[in-house]
C-alpha cells in the first residue's frame, strides 16, 4: 500500500452539534428515515431532504440516519419500543444514537432536540415521557452494552452457516462502520490525483488491489465532501469502491468494441468501461436516475452515449453487441456497509425472486450478444442464488455461452474455483461483488 501524508484512516468523524441549523439536520435525518420505512433507498431518501443544509448539517443528518439504521437493534433493545407510540420510534431512536454512539454530543442537547422533534411529531403530550426515558439511557451511561446483533437474525443464521462464525463475525462488524471516501481516477492519473491532494494537506492511499484511492481523515475526524477535493470540478474523479471497478476490469472488454451497460446508473462501472477503451452505450430503465447516469458521464468527461431504456426493449439490434453488461438489482448484501436500510429490507424470499428476475433480464441480454462476444454478469450480493447458482442455470439452457475469465485481469484472491469474480468484505476489505464473464461461440 502506498501511503502519502500522515493522519489516522479510520477514526470516526464528528460535526458540531448544538448550532440552529444542526437542529434542522437531525429534523432532516428524522425525514430520512421516515421515508426509508416508506421504501425509499436511503441513498434516494438522502438526496431528497438535504437540500438547503450546510455541508456540515447534511453530514450531521445522514451520520444520524445511517447510524440509527446500522444499530437499529441495539437501539431498540435499549428503548423497549413495543409499547411506544410508533410514530416516536425514530425519534427516540435518533436520541438514543446520540447518547450511546456520538460520544461528544452532550447529552442535554440530544434529549432537549428529541423532545423538540417529539414535540412535532405527536403533540406536546408526549414530551414528558420521551425526557424521561431518553434521560434514564443517559444516566445509565454510553457504553451499557447492548443486544451485539445488528442484523437480522436469519441473515445472521445464514452467513454464520455459509462463511463459519468468525468471517460472520467479521462481515457483521465490516457492515457496521462507517464507510470511507474511495475515488476512481477520470480526467486525471492516480498520479496527479495524489500529488493535488498532497498539495492540498488531503491524506491518501491506494487500495490494495491499485483499484483506487481512498481518502483519510483530516486532523479533527472529519471526512471532506467529495465536491470539495482537488479536481471534482474538472471531473478528476469518481467515487467509486475498487470492487466496482474491478468489475470492469474482470470484463477486459477490448479497446474499441461496443459494450452496452444495461442496468448503467449511476454510471460507474460505464466510466471504468469507457476510460478502459470500450465504446460504451449506457441505458437504464429507471428514468429517475438517467439525471445521474449523464451528470456522471459528463464529469468524468467520457464520451457515454445514455439511453432511458428497459433491458426487454433495448436500443440494438439482436446479435449486434460486442459486449453486454447485466449489472442485475440484487439483494445489496455486499453492500451493507454504504447502504445499512437494505439488511431491514430483506426477507429470507428475497433471494429466489429476485434469481427469478436476474435470469431473465439475462436471457435478454443474451439475444443482445454478437457470436464470438462477451456477456458479462455482475451483482453487488454476496449471495450464491443471485450469482454462481444464476450463471449456472444459464449456462444448462444456453450451450452457446462458457465462462472465459482471462488470466491476470484482476487478483487472482478475487477469482472463484469456477472463474467468475467474487470480492467479500470480510476476507479483501472492499465491497461485495460477483462477476461471470461468459463469451459466445461463433457458431
Amino acid at each position: 500500500m502506498t501511503i502519502r501524508g500522515a493522519g489516522p484512516t479510520h477514526t470516526p468523524y464528528f460535526w458540531g452539534m448544538q448550532t440552529k441549523a444542526a437542529t434542522a439536520a437531525r429534523r432532516a435525518a428524522l425525514q430520512i428515515l421516515r421515508d426509508v420505512r416508506g421504501g425509499t433507498p436511503l441513498t434516494d431518501a438522502r438526496e431528497r431532504n438535504l437540500g438547503g443544509l450546510s455541508e456540515r448539517d447534511r453530514r450531521l443528518a445522514y451520520e444520524l440516519s445511517a447510524g440509527v439504521l446500522r444499530q437499529q437493534r441495539e437501539l431498540d433493545d435499549v428503548l423497549d419500543l413495543e409499547r411506544t407510540d410508533p410514530r416516536l420510534h425514530d425519534v427516540l431512536r435518533l436520541g438514543a444514537y446520540q447518547l450511546r454512539h456520538l460520544t461528544r454530543v452532550p447529552a442535554h442537547a440530544a434529549v432537549s432536540t428529541s423532545v423538540d422533534l417529539a414535540r412535532e411529531t405527536v403533540g406536546e403530550a408526549s414530551t414528558g415521557y420521551v425526557n424521561r426515558l431518553l434521560r434514564r439511557i443517559s444516566g445509565a451511561g454510553n457504553q451499557e452494552p447492548g443486544s451485539g446483533k445488528t442484523h437480522p437474525d436469519w441473515l445472521i443464521a445464514r452467513w454464520q452457516s455459509r462463511f463459519g462464525v468468525t468471517e460472520a463475525r467479521q462481515l457483521i462488524e465490516w457492515n457496521d462502520r462507517r464507510p470511507g471516501i474511495i475515488l476512481q481516477p477520470a480526467r486525471w492519473t492516480i498520479d496527479r490525483l495524489e500529488h493535488a491532494f498532497a498539495d492540498a494537506g488531503v491524506v491518501t492511499c491506494r487500495n490494495t488491489f491499485e483499484a483506487g484511492l481512498e481518502i483519510a481523515p483530516a486532523p479533527d475526524f472529519r471526512l471532506p465532501a467529495p465536491k470539495d477535493l482537488p479536481g471534482y470540478a474538472e471531473g478528476a474523479f469518481i467515487v467509486q469502491d475498487p470492487a466496482h471497478a474491478l468489475v470492469a476490469r474482470y470484463a477486459a472488454v477490448q479497446a474499441g468494441e461496443l459494450v452496452y451497460d444495461a442496468c448503467a446508473a449511476p454510471g460507474g462501472k460505464a466510466v471504468a468501461l469507457e476510460t478502459l477503451g470500450a465504446q460504451v452505450l449506457a441505458g437504464d430503465a429507471r428514468h429517475e436516475r438517467m439525471a445521474r447516469l449523464a451528470d456522471t458521464a459528463r464529469r468524468a468527461g467520457v464520451a457515454i452515449r445514455c439511453v432511458a431504456a428497459n433491458l426487454e426493449a433495448a436500443p440494438l439490434a439482436p446479435e449486434s453487441a460486442d459486449a453486454v453488461l447485466v449489472d442485475a438489482p440484487c439483494s445489496a448484501t455486499g453492500t451493507m456497509r454504504r447502504h445499512p436500510d437494505a439488511r431491514w429490507r430483506l426477507h429470507p424470499s428475497v433471494f429466489a425472486r429476485m434469481a427469478e428476475r436476474q435470469a431473465r433480464l439475462l436471457e435478454c441480454a443474451a439475444r443482445l450478444v454478437r457470436p464470438g462476444g462477451l456477456l458479462i454478469y455482475a451483482t453487488c450480493s454476496l449471495e450464491p442464488e443471485e450469482n454462481e447458482q444464476v450463471v449456472e442455470n444459464f449456462l444448462k439452457t444456453h450451450p452457446e455461452f462458457s465462462r472465459s475469465p482471462k488470466p491476470g485481469s484482476v487478483a487472482a484472491e478475487l477469482i472463484t474455483s469456477a472463474g467468475d469474480f467474487q470480492s467479500l468484505p470480510q476476507r479483501h476489505g472492499i465491497d461485495g461483488a460477483y462477476a461471470a464473464r461468459l463469451i459466445r461461440s461463433n457458431g
